[in-house]
């Protein structure tokens, strides 16, 4: 197959024929190797300005009927889209919930694996819940972080519920005492609530400050937070996060999984902190040098 057709975005190319060259595949291990190595930082590249404000009636027309398409299904901000995972994410949550409690009432000790199912439903509703209650202007279908997150967060997560059913059924019985079964529990269920509630707060206090995604370029609304949580945390998301990963995998009884989760998210943690921190210097300057001094991250080994 060939083209006849000068290339609009490559200046060299001339009129003669080329031959046509089928897209890459993409390689999902490969994927989630460049997302945890990064730290989610993404291309420098391929990060876009802020688009020319409409001047003539023709482009706030056409302002408004892109504005109004955002909401229509299989679109960034679908109504649908937002109203069905919201839906399916509260029924997982009910089932999962009801089939926990019922599980542990008998003693049966696969409640793990419902209880994985409704601590992930919360996590990802509240992802949504408070970006769309104090950061409306972000609030889309991927603020659920259901499948923005690469990869790589897919495969933990099976990972994790597979190695939860496989040592429930090949190791039916604990090698733990009692004991050090409920101090591991009560810890994993600890980290767990703090992870989660340090944060919902983080991004509640953010507001519009706050992002899923690394922004390059400062944006003139854009504010250094430095009181509430952040008076005491730098990355307060990222370190919740951090624990509530930790916690879920004391919980389930992973043991695999559970040194998997603290090298991996370690790993893609101290690498975004630092790329994101680069920025902010750039964005505030002495400010924000002066607030890293007082804060910390709550990560160990990142300063």
């Amino acid at each position: 197959m060939a083209s006849e057709t000068p290339s609009a975005h490559d200046p060299t190319t001339s009129s003669t024929s080329t031959s046509w060259e089928p897209p890459r595949r993409r390689n999902v291990l490969n994927d989630a190797s460049s997302l945890i190595n990064g730290g989610g930082l993404g291309d420098p590249s391929s990060s876009r300005g802020a688009m020319p404000p409409p001047s003539k009636p023709s482009d706030i027309a056409l302002a408004l009927d892109m504005f109004e398409k955002q909401f229509y299904p299989l679109e960034p901000k679908s109504l649908s889209g937002i109203a069905l995972r919201a839906f399916l994410l509260g029924l997982t949550l009910a089932l999962s919930s009801i089939l926990t409690i019922y599980l542990l009432s008998t003693s049966h000790p696969i409640w793990r694996f419902p209880f994985s199912l409704a601590s992930l439903s919360l996590f990802h509703f509240l992802e949504f819940y408070t970006t769309a209650l104090t950061n409306v202007p972000a609030a889309s279908v991927s603020s659920f972080l259901l499948s923005s997150n690469g990869s790589a967060y897919m495969i933990a997560h099976l990972a994790s519920m597979t190695e939860c059913l496989l040592s429930h059924f090949l190791l039916p019985t604990s090698v733990l005492s009692p004991t050090t079964h409920y101090i591991i529990l009560s810890l994993g269920l600890s980290l767990i609530i703090l992870g989660q509630t340090i944060r919902a707060l983080a991004m509640l206090k953010a507001g519009t400050n706050f992002s899923h995604f690394v922004r390059r370029h400062k944006a003139q609304s854009h504010e250094l937070v430095t009181s509430g949580i952040y008076a005491w945390f730098r990355h307060p998301s990222y370190f919740g996060y951090f624990w509530w990963g930790i916690g879920t995998q004391l919980v389930y009884g992973n043991a695999v999984c559970l040194l998997a989760f603290g090298v991996v998210l370690w790993k893609f943690f101290s690498k975004r902190i630092e790329g994101e921190e680069k920025l902010l210097v750039k964005f505030f300057g002495g400010e924000y040098l002066a607030y890293r001094k007082k804060t910390w991250v709550g990560i160990p080994f990142i300063r």
